[in-house]
């Protein structure tokens, strides 16, 4: 982590989450990238519950990670669209998360993903902080998140190429993870998968970035879940449904044989002969 000297610009005290800006000013890029968060947060949500049951976790949807005291602010935050840090409470004294400030909390994130929107050569950044000079006034993201952030994991999600890249830092360098028989990236810390899944959701069918557990199995949102308890409900009312009316026709035919049983024994007796003695 780097940051600024203090006299050089007049601060004694380092600013916390809730001095410092939350917002760069600039647009979120594409009407995918807020349910795109929303679809990651949800599905995982259940998941980090047990792996957190004193809820001490907090996840982050395009907030700005503070790595360096610099003026203006801005200029040493990234601002992942998705991450997730374990271990750290999910409010500071009460109050929502403006930001993460690495200097006032030094827990990383485990994870930190980047949506593509261009040719994703921003996100792949290897510029060093020591190369930044003129106009350009912030190193590549690539290299702040391997050499400064550090999360465990960092992911680059291109929906235009319906594909995703996984790096695990290794040491001091990030490392390319492969892709798993069924295609998936295994973040086992995490006990999860992450890959791309083909389907509708937010009433869009696009390419979606999402979580799997470690046996393949989808991680649903609270919709999904609903949906299908909702479809299971039905088929169990359908199948109640069906056995009554398969009793009531049993029922029905019973009656039916009783009644030809019935008649053949009066026509019997009408003809002198005892039905019980036959």
């Amino acid at each position: 982590m780097t940051i600024a000297q203090s006299s050089e610009q007049g601060i004694t005290t380092l600013p916390d989450h809730t001095q410092l800006p939350d917002s760069d000013g600039t647009f979120v890029k594409n009407f995918q990238e807020h349910p795109q968060s929303i679809l990651l947060t949800d599905s995982i949500q259940s998941k980090l519950d047990s792996i957190h049951p004193d809820q001490q976790y907090a996840i982050g949807q395009d907030c700005g990670i503070y790595w360096r005291l610099t003026e203006p602010p801005e200029r040493g935050a990234e601002c992942p669209d998705w991450f997730y840090v374990p271990n750290v409470p999910p409010s500071l004294d009460g109050k929502f998360r403006r930001s993460y400030v690495l200097w006032q909390e030094y827990i990383p994130p485990l994870i930190a993903i980047e949506f593509v929107s261009g040719d994703g050569s921003e996100e792949r950044d290897l510029t060093p902080l020591s190369k930044i000079s003129g106009e350009r006034q912030k190193p590549g993201k690539f290299w702040v998140y391997e050499q400064v952030i550090r999360p465990a994991f960092y992911a680059i999600y291109e929906v235009q190429k319906a594909s995703v890249e996984v790096y695990h830092l290794v040491e001091n360098h990030y490392e390319l993870v492969a892709a798993n028989e069924r295609g998936h990236y295994p973040i086992h810390s995490m006990g999860v998968e992450l890959g791309i899944w083909r389907g509708q959701y937010s009433n869009v069918e696009l390419p979606w970035l999402r979580w799997w557990d470690n046996q393949g199995n989808l991680l649903l949102t609270g919709d999904e879940r609903a949906r299908i308890e909702r479809q299971r409900a039905e088929n169990e009312r359908q199948r109640a449904e069906n056995e009554r009316q398969r009793a009531e026709q049993a029922e029905v035919e019973l009656q039916q044989e009783r009644q030809r049983a019935e008649r053949l024994a009066e026509l019997l007796r009408a003809q002198g002969i005892n039905p019980e003695e036959l």
